[in-house]
């Protein structure tokens, strides 16, 4: 697959520090700067082709895999539920701390019952922080993870993380950080 605008708004964007994380300021990471809808329709058409959506639920992590799983949500028909980062106290909920090359924070979610069919969509993959926490929380439901599936690949430890899991992460491009610009490698 060819994702010409992805790899184009990549190479583009911006790093800043974040103490000693090289953070990549993309659109599909940040929404910032603006998202061009070629992008996200690249991104979400690509992301279809690589799973079969064969799942009840479609969950993404707040705040950045909201456009994605939404737009996955229209073209599949799957209904769509948001880990969320403030708890509401609902029957069922389930916390998990998160804990990312960036930050710290304790994430909820609801929505999903015993026995339920889950894909996971996120934007990026780096520290594996995210996943690992949802995983662990995901199987205290429990649910069936039927597929992950993330834009970006932000990370050398995916095997690491994929092992750690128990379960493949799907990516559609892999970058790096060299010298303070993104390479799509």
């Amino acid at each position: 697959m060819v994702f010409e605008a992805l790899k184009a708004s990549l190479v583009e964007s911006a790093v800043v520090e974040r103490g000693d994380y090289e953070y990549i300021v993309n659109p599909i990471t940040d929404g910032v700067p603006r998202l061009d809808p070629r992008v996200l329709t690249e991104v979400v058409d690509a992301m279809a082709e690589i799973s079969n959506f064969d799942c009840d639920v479609i969950l993404t992590v707040e705040a950045l895999g909201i456009p994605l799983a939404t737009a996955l949500s229209l073209k599949t028909g799957k209904p769509l539920s948001i880990v969320r980062k403030k708890m509401y106290g609902l029957p069922g909920e389930v916390n998990l701390a998160q804990v990312t090359g960036y930050s710290k924070a304790t994430l909820f979610v609801n929505g999903l019952r015993p026995g339920d069919r889950v894909v996971i969509v996120d934007d990026v993959v780096s520290t594996g922080g995210t996943l690992w926490a949802l995983v662990d929380a995901l199987k205290k439901i429990p649910v069936q993870i039927t597929d992950i599936i993330v834009a970006i690949e932000k990370t050398e430890k995916k095997a690491e993380i994929e092992r750690k899991i128990g379960l493949q992460i799907k990516t559609l491009v892999k970058v790096e950080v060299v010298d303070g610009k993104v390479a799509v490698v």
